[in-house]
């Protein structure tokens, strides 16, 4: 439950980075036209309707980006399920329709369906998680023939139109009560005023680790309960100074609070490390002065000294409680950075922004004080306070990106430590985090990950973990899942790839799959099993994933894909060879991901094997690794054993 929690937060971010467009716009119509809309101006009026085009259509926003984000593999048909997801309760639960069904007058409709418009964040959700299942569990369906052109993706859009018929025939009678609900909510916490903006600041921030804050602030910024902080205030709605008082506390935290704790962190940083303290703070707050992202400076704390992280959340709570109490009042689409708050000043229903920025100053003494008696007081273990750790020699990568790409040298990087396509099973990312699900955190190098410079690392349960990387997450998220499909980083795939132990005499031997071990002697090919080939062994694979036994580069891939030859980097030629008699099946159960010249690290995916194909056909799936200048081997040592993929299982030693 936790991870599909994670996934919704995830995907919701597609959505919510379209806002800053809108803010864009709307900002500059109103710098233009700040009194009359438009009316004065057609520029400002043009520049006003372009960022209504978003404001104004949030719920398709989430609907579409919901679909797409949660779907399996991120297919555009998911995404326009996820429309006609959408538009199915807008056509049969609005007010007009309900009117019709009922057989009453328009004007005796619950006021509660005049909320099923294109705005309705909750319905726009609704709609996408609904989206996303249908096409995970109906992509792949085949139709009788008669039947098949609706086959697989084309059944999506039709299933899922067919279930969110239903769902609105229910939502009739569900959503008054389910809309009355969140309207007392919402005025439950409005109408503690000043009170309920400071408890709502600090649960903000709390959630904020666990992704579900999203979930607490569409209740406050859009329609969800009538409160639409956001919309109002860029529409210019609603009461001046109490209209944005959702959203002005968090300007004089993220534009000068935590700026201000950075540099405490940095302050309070061994000698010896505050260089490196010093460039992870200023990047971070850059991005939250300016931006308004405050995750890589959050998450570099938040972990590893919780207790401040709790502090920061109380003042936070503090800031808006002041705000609010003084009805300062700004807004914002995407954060509350500086490009916010410049775009707001103009906006009409802005009430006293500039007391925000000595607000702002107040709150920048308050955290660089509070953080400094915090850290030294409990001693806590901020960025440069860490307890030094031995750099082990052996811990270097075999396979890590060379020249003046960092982001495909640190995709390498942490992509090993998390194990490599033996462990990572998913790659995805949000605005600032790298979202990745293995199949076992507590193989992950965390240490390795954070030698990178990343800001931080959490593990979520055993199956999913977070790398903070920062606003420049995608262009990593990239690299390695370049990796993860068998590919090379842009990178490597220009430049040679330097390797820390090259021309070796022994070289070690790793698993190619998850299996069984078993004496070459012993498969059911007599050119293998009586060692014509050379010397080598043999994996029983329980699964259709090939990983690479050595580093090296790939010198031949077989026309019919069942067999790969690898240069070991001490000179050792290793052929692959997936199944026995496979030659014959002329490649047909068999995905290649690597390429001749390319280099490849220890533990890369080669290729998949469809064993249920191999089986079917009548063939042994066997997988045999052979060392073909055996006559340059000492010694060729493997254990017999039952193996999970990249673990060492042997050695082979040239003379």
């Amino acid at each position: 439950m936790k991870a599909y929690l994670q996934r919704i937060g995830r995907s919701l971010m597609l959505p919510v980075a379209t806002l800053p467009v809108a803010a864009l716009f709307m900002g500059i119509g109103y710098w233009i036209d700040p009194s009359g809309w438009g009316g004065n101006n057609i520029l400002a009026a043009f520049l006003i309707k372009a960022g209504g085009t978003i404001l104004d259509n949030l719920g398709i926003l989430f609907a579409v980006g919901l679909a797409y984000g949660m779907s399996k593999d991120k297919d555009g048909a998911a995404a326009l399920a996820g429309l006609v997801a959408f538009l199915t309760p807008m056509t049969l639960v609005n007010s007009q329709a309900v009117a019709l069904f009922t057989k009453v007058d328009i004007e005796k409709v619950n006021v509660a369906f005049g909320a099923i418009n294109n705005k309705n964040v909750f319905i726009g959700i609704l709609a996408g998680l609904v989206a996303a299942a249908m096409y995970n569990r109906f992509s792949g369906v085949k139709l009788p023939m008669a039947l098949s052109f609706f086959s697989g993706k084309r059944a999506v859009p039709i299933v899922t139109a067919g279930l969110m018929a239903i769902i609105s025939a229910l939502l009739i009678f569900i959503w008054p009560p389910v809309y009355n609900a969140l309207v007392a909510f919402g005025e439950m916490i409005s109408s503690m005023g000043p009170v309920g903006a400071g408890l709502y600041g600090f649960f903000n921030r709390l959630l904020i680790p666990t992704g579900l804050h999203h979930a607490l602030n569409n209740v406050f910024w859009f329609n969800l309960a009538g409160i639409d902080d956001i919309g109002k205030f860029w529409a210019s709605e609603g009461t001046k100074g109490i209209t944005g008082m959702y959203q002005a506390g968090f300007f004089p935290v993220m534009m000068f609070g935590l700026p201000a704790g950075a540099l405490a962190i940095y302050q309070c940083a061994k000698p010896e490390k505050k260089k490196v303290t010093a460039s992870l703070m200023v990047a971070a707050a850059f991005a939250s002065f300016f931006t308004g992202v405050t995750e890589p400076l959050e998450f570099s704390f938040m972990f590893v000294a919780w207790p401040l992280y709790v502090v920061h959340a109380a003042l936070t709570g503090i800031s808006m409680f002041i705000a609010a109490t003084f009805h300062w009042t700004a807004g914002f689409n995407f954060s509350a950075g500086f490009i916010d708050f410049f775009l707001s000043l103009r906006v009409p229903i802005a009430n006293k922004p500039y007391m925000l920025i000595v607000l702002g100053l107040i709150m920048a003494v308050v955290y660089y004080v509070t953080f400094m008696f915090v850290i030294k007081k409990f001693n806590l273990m901020t960025p440069g306070r860490e307890e030094d750790e031995e750099e082990a020699t052996e811990d270097i990568d075999q396979f890590v990106a060379a020249g003046d790409d960092k982001f495909a040298a640190i995709a390498n990087q942490i992509y090993n430590a998390l194990g490599g396509a033996a462990n990572v099973t998913s790659i995805d990312n949000c605005t600032t985090r790298l979202r990745l699900q293995v199949k076992d955190t507590g193989t992950v190098d965390q240490g390795k990950i954070k030698r990178t410079g990343m800001p931080g690392v959490k593990v979520i349960d055993d199956k999913n973990i977070q790398v903070i990387v920062g606003t420049e997450v995608q262009f990593v998220a990239d690299e390695m899942t370049r990796l993860h499909q068998g590919g090379v980083s842009n990178t490597t795939a220009k430049k040679e790839v330097p390797v820390a132990k090259a021309m070796t005499k022994k070289q070690d031997v790793f698993a190619i799959s998850n299996g069984i071990v078993k004496d070459i002697t012993t498969v059911s090919d007599d050119v293998f099993s009586q060692k014509m080939m050379g010397e080598g062994f043999a994996v029983t694979p329980s699964d259709d994933a090939v990983f690479t036994p050595v580093s090296g580069t790939i010198t031949s891939v077989f026309p019919t894909k069942h067999a790969i030859g690898i240069k070991a980097d001490n000179g050792l030629e290793i052929l692959v060879h997936m199944g026995i008699d496979t030659v014959s099946l002329k490649g047909e159960p068999f995905t290649v991901f690597v390429t001749e010249g390319q280099k490849v690290g220890r533990g890369q995916m080669l290729a998949k094997m469809d064993l249920a194909k191999v089986k079917a056909s009548g063939k042994d799936s066997d997988i045999m690794v052979v060392c073909t200048n055996s006559n340059e081997l000492a010694q060729l040592d493997i254990a017999l054993q039952k193996v999970n993929a990249n673990a060492v299982i042997g050695t082979i030693e040239s003379k």
